[in-house]
């Protein structure tokens, strides 16, 4: 409830309207992913209602808008129809106790403190994941968009196709009311933005609709509308808690839940970003749970993020959590007193209003910047899109999770090794990466920044072992720990092995700047005894000077012209005699 200091009379009104935007919106669509879902149509309202209300009170997100959405039911649809004849009454009670084992679950996540795998949806993905979305809301509203028939479930690249086959069945007329709609929003938007520009597209919508009905005739137009809607609120359910129906439906469940929070967290981010709002992962796994439990209670089927109806809440202005309150209980009063006006309300002023909130899904700007910037995040951002227009919603985001956790792998187990050489040009012969730079003849300095871990430990082993077949005479080896946050197991092992065999050659490993984590791991695991506690410094004059004094060939630093360190300047020159 951190948004409430933020309630004041600006923010009420802007999220009064967008909620009356959002109550408007969700009649037509709930009905549709009723029939997708294989549910009565009335239960695609009661799905935005109560669900809505307790998400937006319990969840962290200020802009997401929980409820039905076309790719949960027809997840919803996959697992129930197995068990029961879609529209019956048994397959409602299935739908509703799935809907509360569902909440369950995901409350669990929430309390277990899981929410941090949000962490692992990166920028690259929401952003990709965004701009598909956009594209399947608009591919899927070209059918109502241009007024004719288009088979369900096809992708993106289908749908045009279709289209263009068929270009001879568009009906102008519907097309006129879906361009009237959409270039009266945009003018509403450009020299009104005061008015809630997406509720006069809509009315404006229904005027040309209604004169051009009233003018050539039904049958001439084939403007379709959404037709009248049952006026009821929804009735109290009771799921079934039996242990044999638990038994049946807890895999499905399971598959559900992964879903669900993966979609609603992925659209709350992609709203967050837009809005500079913190998502906390955790309270956005509690409110899911909570609006799926207690809307399971109220005929709700399986509610999540809605990208449309999130991304009309966004665009209408909405400031709090209030606009989806405002949503879900304006909707039960649309649907008590005006439902049978949506009769009047034509499918093609609806797709002419979720075909700009399409276009304003995708942002272009962090697209241009992620593509110019990176090019590793550009592939992940490419892989995301084309996943989720060719494949199922929670398949395209793990794919992009996969894809953004196989370049973090890739970067981790490849750390950064770098020789470092002192520079007689800088202050106190700072260390410098410049290639030209003469190196010690026994000494290899090398800084390695990342992690020594499993997955990196060969990757620096190749490395060291291609600067001793370089160099043969640069037995010692110092290794400027200051980079390393983690050793693991592995990595220590590697530690050990490297001390032991330069030790056998005559050698020698030392650890310059070793921070605390690393160095607990080495103490604890006896790493250290097998290293040489005197192999391991603080500073670099002291690694510097005993290395020199101590362990290197004192006969070949008499004859080294190089000097290239301080402590090399005391040591007897070439001319000079030895000293015992």
């Amino acid at each position: 409830m951190s948004w409430l200091p933020h309630v004041n009379r600006g923010s009420f009104r802007t999220d009064l309207m967008a909620g009356l935007t959002g109550a408007v919106v969700v009649l037509p669509q709930g009905v549709a992913f009723a029939a997708i879902a294989g549910m009565p149509l009335e239960y695609g309202l009661y799905a935005a209602m109560v669900p809505a209300i307790i998400a937006a009170l319990f969840g962290s997100s200020w802009h997401l808008v929980s409820g039905p959405t076309t790719a949960g039911s027809i997840v919803l649809f996959s697992v129930l129809s197995a068990y029961a004849e879609p529209g019956t009454a048994h397959y409602v009670a299935l739908a509703l106790t799935l809907t509360f084992m569902v909440g369950v679950i995901e409350l669990g996540l929430g309390l277990a403190r899981l929410g941090t795998l949000v962490n692992f949806i990166s920028h690259a993905v929401v952003i990709g994941f965004t701009a598909g979305a956009a594209i399947l809301i608009a591919a899927s509203q070209l059918k109502h968009f241009l007024g004719m028939d288009i088979p369900r479930g096809l992708h993106p690249h289908e749908v045009l196709f279709h289209v263009g086959t068929h270009i001879v069945e568009v009906n102008p007329y519907v097309v006129a009311v879906s361009v009237a709609t959409l270039v009266s929003g945009l003018l509403f938007k450009r020299f009104l933005p005061r008015f809630p520009y997406m509720i006069g597209a809509m009315i404006f919508g229904s005027v040309v609709a209604y004169v051009l009905n009233v003018s050539l005739g039904l049958s001439v137009t084939g403007i379709k509308t959404v037709g009248a809607l049952p006026a009821a609120l929804p009735p109290m359910s009771m799921p079934d808690f039996s242990p044999e129906t638990i038994k049946h439906l807890l895999p499905g469940a399971i598959a559900v839940t992964l879903f669900a929070l993966t979609e609603a967290v992925s659209i709350s981010r992609s709203l967050a970003v837009r809005s500079g709002q913190h998502v906390d992962g955790n309270q956005e796994f509690i409110g899911q749970g909570l609006s799926n439990m207690v809307g399971s209670f109220f005929s709700a089927y399986v509610a999540t993020g809605s990208f449309n109806r999130s991304g009309v809440n966004y665009a209408a202005g909405a400031r709090t959590p209030l606009a989806a309150v405002f949503a879900g209980l304006l909707l039960m009063i649309v649907v008590l007193l005006v439902a049978p006006l949506a009769a009047y309300l034509p499918n093609a002023a609806m797709a002419g209003i979720l075909m700009l909130v399409a276009w304003g899904l995708i942002d272009f700007h962090h697209i241009a910047l992620i593509i110019k910037t990176s090019r590793t995040e550009a592939v992940v951002l490419g892989v995301t899109f084309f996943s989720t227009l060719l494949m199922e919603l929670e398949f395209a985001i793990m794919v992009g999770v996969i894809a953004s956790l196989l370049v973090y792998l890739n970067r981790t187990s490849r750390p950064s090794v770098r020789v470092r050489v002192p520079d007689a040009r800088l202050p106190n012969r700072k260390f410098n990466t410049d290639s030209e730079l003469p190196e010690c003849p026994q000494l290899k300095i090398v800084r390695v920044d990342g992690s020594l871990f499993f997955g990196a430990v060969n990757y620096v082993a190749e490395r060291l072992r291609e600067f001793t077949e370089r160099d043969p005479r640069q037995k010692h080896l110092l290794l400027i720990a200051s980079g390393v946050n983690f050793v693991d197991v592995a990595g220590a092992d590697f530690l050990t092995r490297e001390a032991t065999s330069r030790r056998a050659a005559g050698g020698s490993l030392s650890l310059y700047r070793l921070k605390e984590e690393p160095w607990e791991t080495l103490r604890r695991g006896d790493y250290l005894d097998k290293i040489g506690w005197d192999n391991v410094y603080t500073s670099k004059g002291e690694a510097i000077g005993d290395i020199v004094r101590r362990k290197l060939d004192p006969e070949i630093c008499r004859h080294c012209k190089r000097r290239i360190f301080n402590e090399c300047q005391s040591l007897p020159g070439p001319e000079a005699p030895l000293i015992e």
